[in-house]
């Protein structure tokens, strides 16, 4: 199997290059979704890394009036820095197709799916990637009560939202008397929720960036469940590059990563999360099209190994940036 781990940050054409470097760049952060002070930290430390890099790039904050602020200032490329609802599923990405700005990240389609666990795992199904069995429900808020008898996942489970990220709204579920507050939990973030085979093993990530997987990370959360403040809070999660599974194994799993990633269409920078079972068996979580990029993110931290460092990485993510539809014919 071919090794295809990226070694160093790879060197577009000069064009390219320059294209960018007169292009006025708009860093769309923040948002009005659950995730808003996370993606704050993250766009801000895209925002340092370009205008380290000497581009041209400007904050903006993508609320209501997204829009505006684009035209006003005068943005010609928009670098995709939201996490959650309205900036990760497709929905900011459909805007800027619609203003014709080119942008970071996967496009349009490919972005709606990976935020739908659900959707993305019936697609891994199909394309006969593993992943750990699960059951799809819906339900009014306040619903709750009314899915216990249609769940066949024996506990443990995991059950989350379809449509969140940094674990919001998730929880593991080991004996029934837990089943009815974890399915209230999940319906305050969405009707749609996925139940799903709780995995004993390791959790491991793995990051993509423009078609090339990244070194593998294993993630230890010290309280044994990579929740919220698990991911964000220094000191919580211990990250190490696993010698356990092998040159081989690994291989293996970034070539499953690939597959997901090309599976649902994606483009760009992503991380695809798994877990490896007590047999040794990888299994595909989800796939995330709009990284974190914070100090305690796992993408920069797996290119970091590959001798790729933060500025690097967000300059490669950029030259990335492109209209994801054909242009429309002029009239």
């Amino acid at each position: 199997m071919e090794n295809r781990t990226t070694k160093q940050a790879p060197q577009p054409p000069d064009a390219l290059r320059e294209r960018f470097r007169h292009t006025k760049i708009g860093v769309l952060m923040g948002g009005l979704s659950s995730e808003r002070e996370i993606s704050l930290r993250t766009g801000t430390a895209i925002l340092k890394a370009l205008q380290h890099k000497e581009y041209t790039a400007v904050a903006i904050d993508a609320d209501r009036e997204v829009v505006n602020k684009l035209q006003a200032a005068a943005v010609e490329a928009g670098f995709i820095a939201l996490h959650g609802a309205l900036g990760e599923d497709g929905s900011i990405q459909g805007l800027l197709e619609i203003l014709h700005l080119p942008y970071t990240g996967s496009g349009v389609l490919a972005s709606a799916l990976a935020m739908n666990k659900v959707a993305a795992k019936k697609i891994f199904t199909y394309h006969g990637l593993p992943t750990p069995g699960f059951q799809s429900l819906c339900a009014a808020p306040g619903g709750a009560g009314d899915l216990l008898g249609d769940i066949r996942i024996p506990c443990p489970m995991i059950v989350k939202p379809s449509e969140e990220g940094s674990t919001i709204g998730v929880s593991i579920v080991r004996t029934r008397e837990e089943l009815l507050p974890a399915l209230e939990t999940a319906l305050r973030f969405g009707t749609e929720l996925l139940i799903e085979e709780f995995i004993i093993g390791r959790e491991v990530t793995a990051g993509i960036l423009n078609d090339r997987p990244l070194p593998l990370i294993e993630i230890i959360p010290r309280n044994g469940f990579y929740d919220y403040q698990a991911k964000y809070q220094k000191g919580e999660t211990e990250y190490v590059f696993p010698d356990w599974l092998g040159a081989e194994r690994e291989m293996a799993i970034q070539d499953l990563a690939l597959r997901a990633f090309q599976a649902l269409g994606c483009s760009g920078a992503a991380r695809v999360d798994f877990m490896v079972d007590r047999g040794g068996n990888p299994l595909i979580l989800e796939v995330n099209t709009v990284p974190g990029m914070t100090e305690t993110s796992l993408l920069p931290k797996a290119a970091g190994k590959a001798g790729i460092d933060f500025p690097d990485l967000v300059e490669n993510m950029l030259w990335s940036a492109a209209l994801h539809k054909h242009t429309p014919p002029t009239r």
